[in-house]
């Protein structure tokens, strides 16, 4: 790889399907950014790009992370909404504290296939075509698109609970 495909940093957006982590050819972590058109490359870990994301929607991964467990009780592996009100719904690969963690982006998930060969491993289809192969086990992958899943549904309806009685729960009186 070389440096000028490396971008300085990467704001997560409605368009990003997966926050990858991967080596430089020195060993050094950096992520490759797949979006509905674009790949980047970063020289950060996934899971401090999703951090920086999730604080530019006003919280921190730790506080998204609190946030699901008060819902629905996840505490390892936790997904995450970085913005719920333009679905961004992300579930980690592995622990976060590891640098080989990647994020995917639920919505945007069209199938989950066992891997190749005899090893770990889960290839993701996303909706686009695009594939990704992961050194994640199977059984674990399908495992935290479902958890997505709840933790997904159980929000939304929050969410569309308050909208709906939001005019018997107005902090303040309009002027």
């Amino acid at each position: 790889m070389f440096d000028d495909l490396y971008y300085p940093s990467h704001e997560v957006t409605p368009l990003t399907m997966a926050v990858i982590a991967q080596y430089d050819e020195n060993g050094n972590p950096v992520t490759r950014i797949l979006e509905k058109q674009n790949e980047y490359f970063v020289r950060h870990t996934p899971t401090k790009i999703i951090n920086n994301a999730c604080k530019f929607f006003g919280s921190s991964l730790r506080g998204r992370q609190d946030g699901t467990r008060g819902i629905c009780g996840i505490t390892h592996k936790a997904p995450i909404a970085v913005d719920p009100g333009s679905g961004m719904y992300f579930f980690p690969t592995i622990s976060p504290t590891n640098s080989k963690c990647s994020w995917i982006a639920h919505s945007y998930i069209d199938q989950v296939n066992e891997g190749p060969g005899p090893n770990r491993s889960t290839e993701i289809i996303f909706k686009n075509g695009k594939t990704v192969l992961l050194s994640v086990s199977y059984g674990s992958m399908l495992n935290q698109v479902q958890r997505t899943a709840q933790y997904r549904y159980l929000l939304d309806n929050r969410i569309s609970y308050l909208r709906k009685h939001d005019a018997d729960m107005v902090a303040e009186p309009f002027a």
